[in-house]
């Protein structure tokens, strides 16, 4: 039996060893393309190696035979079995012969560093789904024995992981389907990096600095060129937000790229260190001219010979050859041979096959639609919320990335794109869709591809594995790709303020989570989040108003069912996330989002901003009552962690009124109890300190609304997203001064908008300005958590650094 192959010499009936990954490339190297020589493991080498696993443990022992389904609703024992298994992979010794075999083709390589590459092949009958990209990770290494033997390992025990185990199951893949090549290769530094997206209609590349792990761990906001796929031409080009690089360990050869040094990524004697950028670099496109046109006659040459529909990884090495290199080559004709692509806005991560359900008319609230479709429609207004609770997906003509849709999307876990021209009347209901969340795209598919994304009897209601690539999932925060010298990390992390948490690098910023719906507490619950930082009320009360609005169940005389309905809610938030605070941000609805309410709100329903927020409860108060009385009722029972976050407030003036009403339901009786305000009026740039006075103990920055307010964007219209920017220098001067007055009243600020969510590359300037605590979506906790990691682990080297100059 062969062990290593070759990647210049793979054959078609050799597919099933090496993995697609290796196998494409393989073709194209063999067509003449520049590809990085390397060998695969084979998968072979991965069932060889199981079956000499020598354990009494009978879990252990039946490995190489076992399916491996494990009852992945019990989280606590799934973690418990994933870390068990890779512990086990790790600790074994590699049989002496194949070690001296693999170490022996690595110096053919002729590199101080290699990179192990998962190359997977699954079966992709089910779900139509067989992309497992982001699932297993690469490893980097140094070239000896040691560090390849453990490098290896860890490649081979991330198809052990929590999330690995969840995913194998859900798409019903048994171990023995599973055939895991590990593509072996040189690593070099780079000059820059990055992705080029091609389909009939656009090319897209992204560029940035140094190694692509900036980009697949959203550290930066890469460089984006927008290229005509007939002619070549450039038709626009976006400089990204790239303060720091990733390189190999090698200080020689970085001398030569002029970055200032950072923080190691794990440890001083890790393969990677991250560096950042000095000002006149990040000011600059990271990729050269002649090797942007170089790229482009790359992809020219490829749809030649693959089709028009491809994507490929890049990379730019800074040896003396400054050669440019793929990396990676994937094609949707792998497993979609008919398709008709629309494209639109990326706006909630994830990828999945199902059936459209078009609404034409989103002026009024659609009867419920059938289960595990794809909505389609102009937009989507909040109380639509319940019939997207059994929805596979989203697809909106209207809106943008902070679109109720969006949002919306984001909180439940399913893929979303936006801005989709004339999507309603193109897409037909019952027509077969591919809508993938990543990158904004919409594949209405003219075949049969596999099975809908129809889940099993294991699902029990909720959307977790629907979704393929999702990133609401269980959480692993390991580094990726890692290098062998870095400590071993187990596969899930418990709270961040939990002793035996084994997350490497505790925050001192609070990470948060932005909620709604009970239904998810159970998955989110043990995420690594101090608490609630958003409770969004009106979404929750949609599970129990019936589709009255509130003010008509106190006109009715319905108070008493309405105040326990509430009570309960916020009751099961209280309960779940104890001692942890819990942030309820009172009702704040625009009338005319809520076309199912209209018949008692018509007065506002011309206005673009509505009786919003505070000013509506000096108008009318009955609600707002009831809302501080289901309050008082959940400290009655117990639960000194609900705080309460007024929306939307204008004036010192509504503060106060609601300040009032807070003290007569006597929620402050209890010490621990805070009123905060949002902050997403401009006034409040120049209130802030009246407020403070005013009684106000804490801010949370509205990004949204502060941003359509302060540069006249009504952030639901998708055609002025580029006039709708969260990191206009405006919005982040206005976020500044809010952080900074806080600071100086000595009240703390968190954010609760979706400007970290959406541009992750901000989170070093928050933490640098003294935010106190991050809010974000479940689905952004994992990405969230590592960028404050490395913002507060620069500052502090930072401050170090300028210490130890002035000692000097």
């Amino acid at each position: 039996m062969d062990k290593l192959y070759w990647l210049d010499q793979i054959k078609l009936q050799d597919r099933a060893k090496v993995g697609d990954k290796a196998y494409y490339l393989s073709k194209i190297m063999q067509r003449g393309y520049p590809v990085v020589p390397g060998f695969v493991v084979s998968a072979e080498v991965l069932r060889e190696f199981l079956e000499t696993l020598n354990s009494s443990e009978a879990l252990v022992a039946d490995l190489p035979h076992s399916s491996l389904h494990l009852d992945v609703n019990n989280w606590r024992q799934l973690q418990q079995v994933a870390g068990r298994l890779r512990q086990e992979i790790s600790t074994a010794v590699l049989p002496p012969h194949l070690l001296n075999t693999i170490v022996n083709a690595a110096k053919e390589l002729e590199s101080a560093y290699l990179i192990f590459r998962p190359s997977i092949v699954v079966p992709t009958k089910r779900h139509g789904i067989g992309n497992t990209s982001g699932l297993l990770e690469s490893q980097v290494c140094r070239c000896d024995e040691q560090a390849i033997a453990l490098a290896l390992k860890r490649t081979w025990s991330q198809m052990f992981r929590a999330k690995s185990l969840l995913y194998w199951q859900w798409a019903g893949i048994n171990l023995q389907q599973i055939h895991l090549g590990v593509l072996v290769q040189p690593l070099k530094n780079a000059i820059a990096s990055g992705s080029l997206y091609a389909n009939s209609s656009e090319w897209e590349i992204l560029a940035t600095s140094g190694l692509g792990l900036a980009i697949n761990q959203g550290d930066v906001l890469p460089d984006v060129y927008y290229i005509h796929p007939v002619t070549g031409a450039v038709r626009e080009q976006q400089l990204g937000n790239k303060m720091l690089a990733y390189f190999l360990n090698d200080t020689a050869a970085v001398a030569t790229l002029q970055t200032v040094p950072a923080s190691p990524l794990t440890s001083d004697e890790s393969s990677l260190v991250t560096y950042l950028l000095d000002e006149d670099q990040q000011k600059q496109y990271a990729l050269p001219e002649e090797y942007l046109q170089s790229l482009i006659q790359l992809a020219n040459r490829l749809v030649k010979e693959i089709g028009r529909h491809f994507t490929f990884e890049w990379t730019l090495c800074c040896d003396p050859t400054k050669t440019l290199y793929l990396t990676q080559v994937s094609t949707p004709q792998a497993t979609i041979s008919n398709f008709h692509l629309l494209k639109g806005l990326a706006a909630a991560p994830g990828r999945v096959t199902a059936t459209a359900h078009v609404i034409i008319n989103s002026q009024q609230k659609p009867e419920q639609p059938p289960k595990q479709v794809i909505l389609v429609a102009p937009t989507i207004a909040p109380d639509w919320l319940p019939i997207l609770q059994n929805a596979y997906g989203i697809i909106t003509e209207q809106g943008g990335l902070t679109s109720h849709g969006a949002i919306l999307a984001r909180e439940l876990g399913i893929p979303a794109v936006v801005r989709v021209e004339h999507a309603t009347k193109i897409i037909q209901t019952g027509e077969r869709l591919l809508i993938d969340g990543d990158k904004g795209e919409v594949y209405r598919l003219t075949r049969e591809v596999g099975e809908s994304g129809e889940i099993g009897k294991e699902d029990k209601g909720t959307n977790q594995f629907k979704i393929q690539n999702s990133k609401f999932k269980i959480w692993n925060f390991s580094s990726s790709p890692s290098s062998p010298s870095s400590p071993s990390s187990p596969s899930s992390p418990s709270s961040p303020s939990s002793p035996s948490s084994p997350i490497r690098a505790m925050i001192g910023t609070q990470l948060l989570v932005n909620l709604s719906q009970p239904s998810l507490i159970e998955q989110v619950q043990s995420l690594p989040v101090d608490g609630v930082g958003l409770l969004r009320s009106e979404l929750m009360a949609l599970n129990i108003l019936e589709g009255q609005d509130p003010y008509t169940w106190v006109r009715e005389g319905h108070q008493t069912q309405l105040l326990e309905r509430l009570r309960e809610q916020i009751m099961q938030f209280a309960r779940a996330f104890a001692p942890r605070p819990v942030f309820y941000r009172s009702l704040d609805w625009r009338s005319h989002e809520l076309s199912s309410f209209n018949d008692s709100l018509q007065s506002s329903t011309q206005s673009m901003l509505g009786e919003r927020g505070t000013f509506s409860y000096l108008q009318n108060p009955a609600v707002f009552e009831l809302e501080l009385a289901a309050l008082a009722a959940v400290q009655k029972a117990g639960y000194n962690n609900v705080h309460l976050l007024l929306p939307f407030v204008r004036t010192v003036e509504e503060f106060s009124f609601c300040r009032q009403k807070v003290e007569q339901a006597k929620l402050t009786q209890v010490p621990q109890f805070q009123l905060w305000i949002m902050a997403e009026v401009p006034s409040v740039l120049f209130l802030l300190p009246e407020y403070v006075k005013a009684g106000v103990a804490g801010i949370s920055i509205g990004t949204n609304d502060l941003t359509q307010l302060l540069l006249g964007v009504d952030r639901e219209q998708g055609q002025l997203a580029k006039a709708f920017n969260e990191r206009h220098p405006v919005v982040m001067g206005a976020v500044a001064q809010l952080i900074q007055t806080a600071k100086s009243a000595g009240i703390p600020c968190s954010i609760c908008g979706q400007a970290p969510v959406l541009y992750p590359e901000i989170i070093e300037q928050l933490v640098e300005w003294g935010i106190t605590s991050i809010s974000v979506e479940p689905e952004a906790v994992e990405r969230t958590y590592l960028a404050i990691a490395r913002a507060e682990q620069r500052i502090l080297l930072e401050a170090a650094r300028r210490q130890l100059n002035q000692s000097r």
